[in-house]
């Protein structure tokens, strides 16, 4: 709490004309005080041991999956069908350690702030709530990115024993910043609800968990209302970007999750202000 309340402090405007110039740009967005939130979101974030503690296990994990489904296909011998079935296999694999690990990123978004109090000193400056959600999604985005930069490491190490077609790996990190994106979005929304960041990133798995078996035996779960909410299932729409094919209609449908869930924060946010609970 101290380090964050802190830092906040120090962004103050000093004198009494710089806080009148401050609230009175509060009229418009502003993406320098969107920015200012992401900063301290970072800081916050590197300054406890959990993004590390995350970072390292996504890296073993994706790491294992990468050697056992390389270990699989070698094999076989490589060729081009052969590498590109190992893409699709390793990016459902990275897709799943993500599921695992994104919302205990997101968890502490809202939720860890309103149990320290901290959420009520930033409500106090002159700061939208679209530039409160802005910084603090793509703060979660940035640690996602380092995250997944790791994983570079794979391609890098397979194109050098074995060159291949870049274009099928594009659209597999294509697939996994978007599944990711929609991921943190869910995520952030949950713990705008939720007062222990414990609560929200196990309600974020869960529900992440019930958006994935949507799509488990279809044929023995055939209904009006069970198909419509299969529609919510992205577990299904990235599979396309696995074997390599960029659909725009699959790009659509992440964005427009993302956009959905940012929405549904932004009226949460706004919610708990016209109750009197932040």
């Amino acid at each position: 709490m101290s380090n964050g309340a802190a830092t906040l402090e120090a962004a103050r405007p000093v004198s009494e004309a710089g806080r009148l110039a401050a609230a009175g740009t509060r009229t418009g967005f502003s993406p320098s005080r969107m920015f200012a939130v992401m900063r301290k979101e970072l800081r916050s974030y590197f300054a406890f041991p959990l993004v590390y503690i995350v970072a390292g296990v996504f890296t073993l994990f994706a790491g294992l999956r990468a050697w056992s489904d390389l270990n699989f296909f070698e094999t076989m011998a490589f060729a081009r069908d052969i590498i590109q079935n190992y893409w699709q296999l390793l990016f459902s694999d990275i897709r799943q350690v993500l599921w695992l690990t994104l919302p205990f990123i997101t968890m502490r978004s809202f939720a860890e702030e309103r149990k320290l109090g901290t959420i009520e000193l930033l409500y106090t400056y002159p700061i939208r709530d679209g530039e409160i959600l802005g910084g603090k999604f793509l703060a979660a985005v940035v640690i996602f990115l380092m995250m997944l930069s790791f994983t570079l490491l794979y391609p890098v190490y397979v194109y050098w024993i074995h060159e291949f077609p870049l274009f099928p790996l594009l659209a597999g990190y294509t697939g996994l910043l978007l599944i990711g994106g929609a991921f943190l979005a869910f995520g952030v929304f949950v713990s705008s609800l939720c007062e222990s960041q414990v609560v929200a990133g196990v309600a974020t798995l869960v529900g992440l968990l019930l958006m994935w078996v949507l799509n488990w035996n279809e044929a023995a779960f055939q209904s009006g209302w069970l198909d419509a909410l299969r529609a919510f299932s992205m577990f299904d729409e990235f599979d396309t970007f696995a074997k390599g094919v960029i659909d725009i209609d699959h790009v659509t449908y992440f964005l427009f999750f993302i956009v959905f869930f940012l929405f549904l924060t932004l009226r949460s946010m706004e919610a708990r202000k016209w109750t009197g609970r932040r």
